[in-house]
This record gives structure tokens, sequence and C-alpha cells, in this order.
């Protein structure tokens, strides 16, 4: 199944990857405990998704970084 890389804050597809890199994507990111679930998502299908963050986000928080303490700051 591909893996699908999502912006956790406004839902943007970012891109994917047309293999199954689960185990590879794992194993490239050092989580802590916990962290996995926040950012990987596995669905009863099978897909996986990656949840990080897109370059327009990305410079909004770097002009306001008081959302960081926001899990979700785009309504």
């Amino acid at each position: 199944m591909p893996v699908k890389y999502r912006c956790r804050h406004c839902e943007t597809e970012i891109g994917t990857l047309p293999f199954d890199a689960d185990d590879t994507i794992r194993k490239l990111h050092l989580f802590e405990v916990g962290e996995v679930d926040d950012y990987i998502e596995k669905n009863e299908r099978g897909d996986t998704t990656v949840h990080c963050i897109c370059e327009h986000c990305e410079d909004s928080l770097r002009q306001f970084p008081d959302y960081y303490a926001l899990k979700k700051w785009l309504q």
C-alpha cells in the first residue's frame, strides 16, 4: 500500500510514496514512546498516512511561534 504524507495542520496532501514503506518510515524516524500514534496513522484498509507539516504552515509557525502550543491552529 502507498504511504501518504499529509499536513497535520491544514490537511493538505503533501505527497505519496507509491510503495509500501511503512517499516522504512518507522526505522528512519526516531520517535519517543507514544509519538508514533500522533504522527503515523494506519486505517482499517491498511493505508498509512504520515502527519507532518507543509511549507505554508511551517512559515506561519515561524512568524507566530505561539501557535506551537496548539495541536490544531487552523479551523
